[in-house]
């Protein structure tokens, strides 16, 4: 079972299409912040994508290093807000702690899902919201970077980051 968490946080982008046939020119980019107000419908979006994991280990019953696979007991994506902002987050149970370089492996391998993996196949189902249809990327080729918990909360402003305190702001 699991003895520590980790968690990684990385930039959302997240869009609607203004009418249905549009392009992809067309369509408009929603900020971190103005997506904080889809963030339960978002929520329960990848909580019925989780439901086609079929074991209770979610992303990491794929990592394919099995040294890496041997401490990371499981691995789920979700979303929260810091800051006022909504950021995508990796959530690892860990049976034991991380070396550097297997933090590394790990962050590389959440990399790699939230481009071609989980991420690209979830980016690709419509969210509703009471303001219509939402895409969520957990992928952007642009300006991308992933953090580790503890340097969230050093980037942090706010004194008072603590998870899911932050939640529904």
């Amino acid at each position: 079972m699991a003895n520590e968490t980790m968690r990684i946080f990385f930039p959302l982008k997240i869009f609607s299409y203004p009418q249905y046939d549009c392009s992809e020119d067309e369509r408009e980019d929603i900020s971190s912040r103005d997506a904080v107000a889809y963030e339960d419908q978002i929520l329960a979006a990848i909580a019925k994508e989780n439901r086609h994991f079929e074991n209770d280990r979610g992303l990491a019953e794929y990592i394919h290093d099995e040294a890496l696979k041997e401490k990371v007991y499981s691995l789920y994506p979700s979303v929260e807000i810091v800051d006022g902002e909504l950021w995508g987050v990796m959530t690892a149970e860990l049976k034991e702690a991380l070396s550097g370089e297997e933090t590394a492996a790990l962050m590389d391998y959440v990399c790699g899902q939230n481009s071609d993996g989980y991420g690209e196949g979830f980016e690709q189902r419509p969210i509703k919201t009471p303001d219509g249809e939402i895409y969520v990327s957990f992928w952007d080729s642009g300006d991308y970077s992933m953090k580790l918990e503890k340097e969230m909360k050093n980037s942090s402003p706010e004194a008072g980051y603590g998870g899911p305190v932050m939640g529904g702001m």
